[in-house]
């Protein structure tokens, strides 16, 4: 290790030699804290010195042989290669008396002299030794150096104290290393030495300047002033940690940045503790456990040193450079100090800090920190404080620390009604991260459910993973019957009603039917047509508070004030206040509102608020539903994308029966997009008999039906759908209105031929109605419809399916709908308009990949027709017309009257017929029937029409 800001120490012990060279004994004291360079400073002088011809002897004592007599005077000699008969006598005479090898029993060990070696045989043992050692002087000069002179044994003290009482006129310079701080036998010896004739040398830490030269001397360079004061400020200036830190920052060869502690540092810093006593390490642990609290008063009540010894220790923790004041320099620096005691003190003052900080009032958080570190609970408060901590990480998003805090807390409770709460919070820890794990904690609470021995809002926790499990929904209910009741406070009733509701309009099942009570039944059949409308479960219930009853509001029947309602709540997410169930519902439910795109908006808001909480559960839950709201947009690519996504986020049990949902939108899309293997093999996942009985098995048996209509496999189709409609029987009614499997099954028995079954399901779809008829579910009804009927009639349903389905803001079934209009007026000969409709369609089709139900374009096919018409393609004049103007003359063109443009545009009759006017004018048309061949010859743009709204946007709901 190279010297740096050693120069005026160095020059002392030069001189000292110098004057023992020319006869006159000198005796110097070098004092510094461990890791200071004093040993450094000392073997460069010994060096020198032994250069020019000194004889040279070096000693160093350590703990280990504080009971040895005469130890350091034994490794003088023996470095010397002099023989000393009287301590050889003695050594053979009694053998281990001295000697490191046998009977060593470290620094406090009490070693009891041999009972057959007197004083007296140490003295002269003693004399003999001093005596060869004076006449080595006599050939040339001689440098003694005893490192660590503070762990000298007392004879040996003895010994060298009668030796500097003899030098005075002798060419030898004795060097004592010692660290008058250390706190073991430093301050005794070192009183016993600064008695005598000596210089005093102090090795005091580097300055800023100092760590600056040694780092550049390391890089060859200047290194930045930053980065050495970040040096200086992590060590204080003690050489051996900078070297340490210098070391772990550059180990790979890069030069010196930011220091990074690694395991060179952690063994200084150890080196370091190693010179001191073994209370200095505990009061060094103690102010690493205590933090901000630490004091000499509270580490010495923690350690149960005097206050004295605590004092002394910060001041020479302060002198290593291993605290400022009492913060550690270096969090690693802490580290490394509690990772080196044994576990049982490290837990005994653990404990004891714990104690301490608690009896302070500190935040439960570091109280119960210190008791997970002792593996212990500290009655009476222990078991409370554990708890409070636990709600504070997991408010901190700190899951995996808020459920070692609930596992300590249950393990020595015997109280039963505390150890309820402490279930029921582990299994709402747990089930942020991953479902499947809540279930150790609420499986043991599902039998204090029915014998109502548990809080309202645990009891609600316990029912609501039963549902998400696929548990049996009927138990699921009659436990909410029993739970229920004037007797228990609103705020526990919100909790009870909040699950019924998520029974019923989440998974999809119908309340509990009473005797003489309504079922949900709306006669849903599977040879033909449901019978007709039936009355759901009542949606408003009692006590619901917060978000639901705006989604109750909400699903009941869409206005823009109750969804900027629902969208307002669900901006203000609180991931421990709002149940995910409930916002998945929301924003479900918006979306089957036509508000696709607000629903989408508000969807990716909640998602990166999740994703930085790093709630898995929230995640992957959402991530589905944004699949979801894609697929229901016609945007395929980002369904796929986000249902894979949320696949791989949670395995099968953590999904318990919401599996069906990502895995359905997945099959849908990979269909949609002709990907009929991996749609194959996402089919082959084995998912618990408990979807089924729930709404997310409807739509994944959808989905599958869809993939065997695409892979010419109608018949199997065909079989799923029907399943879908026994099990839409069993099922909230009112969902019927939002599930279009009416359609599903026209669209099959349409494949297999069976032309009146498939009209007679699409006629279902259209006459659905209640508080949530599907726009999208009655457009696609209306397209089927359209297709079973002569051209002459097909037109206006189409154009109504396409009202419908622009109002839905799917793309994928818009664009279809325009194909098959533009199909529709090619064969009925009217080409232009054909050519202007396919144009629509190309212009919805351009707003993102669009693929039809079997796989390839939906309306490249229809377009190839087209091509065969010889129409103009060059560009038009000019423009012509208003952007008004434009918009009346493209639904005038597509077929629409003038009150139907009045109704679509809200504009009036007389409004319509004036841009009319103006529009055959410019265009030098004299009538309607010659509107699309004149806007195809000057391509009058039509996007001002938008086809792909998804609605309003969330920040315009909300009033942003």
């Amino acid at each position: 290790m190279r010297l740096f800001e050693r120069s005026r120490e160095a020059n002392t012990l030069a001189k000292a030699f110098d004057a023992c060279s020319a006869g006159i004994g000198q005796f110097v004291i070098i004092t510094g804290g461990p890791g200071s360079g004093k040993s450094e400073l000392v073997h460069d002088t010994l060096k020198t010195v032994g250069e020019v011809g000194a004889t040279v002897l070096l000693a160093t004592a350590l703990p280990s042989r504080t009971e040895q007599p005469l130890s350091i005077f034994k490794q003088l000699l023996r470095d010397a290669e002099v023989s000393c008969a009287t301590l050889e006598q003695l050594a053979s005479t009694h053998p281990g008396w001295y000697q490191g090898n046998t009977r060593d029993k470290g620094a406090n060990a009490e070693q009891d002299r041999p009972d057959s070696v007197s004083d007296r045989a140490v003295a002269l043992a003693a004399d003999a030794a001093t005596a060869a050692l004076l006449e080595l002087a006599d050939e040339r000069p001689l440098v003694i150096a005893v490192d660590d002179a503070h762990l000298m044994d007392d004879d040996s003290l003895s010994a060298l104290l009668s030796l500097l009482h003899r030098i005075r006129k002798k060419r030898i310079l004795v060097v004592c290393v010692s660290w008058e701080q250390s706190g073991i036998r430093g301050p005794i010896v070192h009183r016993q030495l600064i008695r005598q004739p000596h210089e005093r040398v102090r090795v005091a830490p580097l300055t800023e300047d100092g760590v600056s030269a040694l780092l550049s001397q390391h890089a060859g360079r200047p290194v930045p002033r930053e980065t050495s004061d970040a040096y200086h400020r992590a060590t204080g200036g003690n050489p051996m940690l900078v070297h340490a830190l210098l070391d772990d920052s550059t180990r790979f060869g890069s030069e010196p940045g930011s220091p990074v502690a690694s395991s060179a540092y952690r063994q200084a810093v150890l080196s370091c503790l190693g010179g001191t006593s073994p209370a200095h390490t505990h009061i060094c642990a103690a102010i690493a456990m205590l933090g901000d609290f630490a004091s000499a008063r509270a580490v010495a009540l923690v350690t149960g040193e005097p206050l004295t010894t605590a004092l002394e220790a910060v001041s020479v923790l302060n002198s290593v450079g291993l605290l400022a004041d009492y913060v550690f320099r270096h969090p690693a620096a802490a580290d490394a100090v509690l990772h080196e005691l044994p576990d049982k003190d490290l837990a005994r003052l653990n404990v004891e800090a714990a104690r301490l900080l608690y009896q302070a009032g500190a935040p439960e958080r570091d109280v119960a920190a210190l008791l997970l570190a002792a593996d212990r609970v500290v009655p009476p408060w222990g078991a409370k404080v554990l708890r409070g901590a636990a709600d504070h990480a997991l408010g901190a998003d700190n899951v995996r620390e808020s459920m070692s805090y609930l596992r300590l807390a249950l393990r020595d409770h015997t109280d039963e009604h505390d150890r309820h709460r402490l279930l029921a919070a582990l299994g709402r820890a747990a089930w942020r991260v991953n479902p499947a794990a809540a279930e150790a904690s609420l499986a043991q609470l599902r039998r204090a459910v029915f014998d109502d021995c548990l809080d309202a809002d645990d009891a609600a926790t316990v029912l609501r993973h039963m549902l998400w499990q696929g548990e049996d929904s009927e138990q699921v209910a009659r436990a909410i019957g029993a739970l229920s009741g004037p007797a228990r406070s609103g705020e526990d009733n919100q909790s009870i009603a909040e699950v019924e509701f998520i029974r019923q309009w989440f998974y999809g099942v119908p309340g509990v039917r009473h005797p003489g009570g309504h079922g949900g039944d709306d006669g849903a059949g599977t040879d033909g047509p449901d019978g007709g409308p039936a009355t759901g479960p009542a949606i408003r219930e009692p006590g619901l508070m917060g978000l639901s009853p705006k989604l109750a509001q909400l699903i009941a029947g869409a206005s823009d004030e109750v969804v900027a309602a629902v969208v307002q709540s669900l901006q203000g997410l609180q991931l421990d206040r709002m149940k995910p169930e409930l916002v998945a519902m929301s924003l479900l439910a918006i979306a089957h509102t036509d508000r696709t795109a607000t629903a989408a908006e508000v969807c990716e808001t909640l998602l990166a608020y999740v994703e930085r909480r790093k709630a898995t559960t929230w995640h992957a839950l959402l991530t589905a539903v944004r699949a979801e709201i894609a697929l229901l947009q016609g945007d395929i690519e980002t369904a796929e994308a986000k249902s894979a996504q949320a696949l791989d986020m949670m395995h099968t049990r953590g999904w318990g029966v919401l599996i069906g949902l990502p895995l359905g939108t997945a099959v849908f899309a990979n269909t949609a997009l002709g990907r009929h293997d991996r749609a194959a093999e996402l089919l082959e996942r084995e998912l618990p008999d408990a979807v089924f009985r729930t709404v997310f098995g409807v739509q994944y048996l959808r989905a599958r039906g869809h993939h065997y209509l695409a892979t010419d496999r109608a018949f199997a189709g065909l079989s799923d759908f029907e399943t879908c409609g026994r099990l839409m029987r069993d099922a909230n009614a009112e969902l019927h209105k939002g599930i279009p499997w009416r359609v599903d099954l026209a669209e099959a028995n349409l494949r297999i031929g069976r032309t009146k079954t498939a009209r007679e399901w699409a006629q279902a779809q259209v006459e659905v109605g209640g508080s949530r008829p599907s726009s999208r579910a009655r457009g696609v009804a209306l397209r089927l419809l359209a297709q079973m009927s002569r051209p002459n009639m097909r037109t206006s349903l189409l154009h109504e399916a396409i009202d419908l389905l622009r109002a839905s803001g799917d793309r994928r079934e818009l664009a279809v709908a325009f194909s098959d209009l533009s199909a529709t007026h090619y064969e009925l000969g009217d080409y232009a308009r054909a050519r202007l409709v396919a144009r629509h369609a190309g212009q919805v089709e351009a707003a993102g990949p669009v693929e039809s139900p079997a796989g390839g374009s939906a309306v490249g096919s229809r377009l190839i027709a087209l091509e065969h018409l010889g129409l103009p393609e060059e560009p038009g004049t000019a423009m012509l017309l208003t952007d008004a103007e434009c918009r009346v003359a493209g639904l005038a063109a597509l077929g629409y009257s003038n009150r139907e443009i009045s109704r679509r545009i809200h504009v009036t009759m007389s409004t319509v017929e004036q841009h009319l006017t103006r529009v055959y004018r410019k265009l030098k048309v004299a009538s309607r029937a010659d509107l699309p061949s004149k806007m195809l010859e000057h391509r009058i743009p039509t996007l001002s029409d938008h086809f792909s709204s998804g609605g309003t946007s969330a920040s315009a709901l909300s009033g942003g």
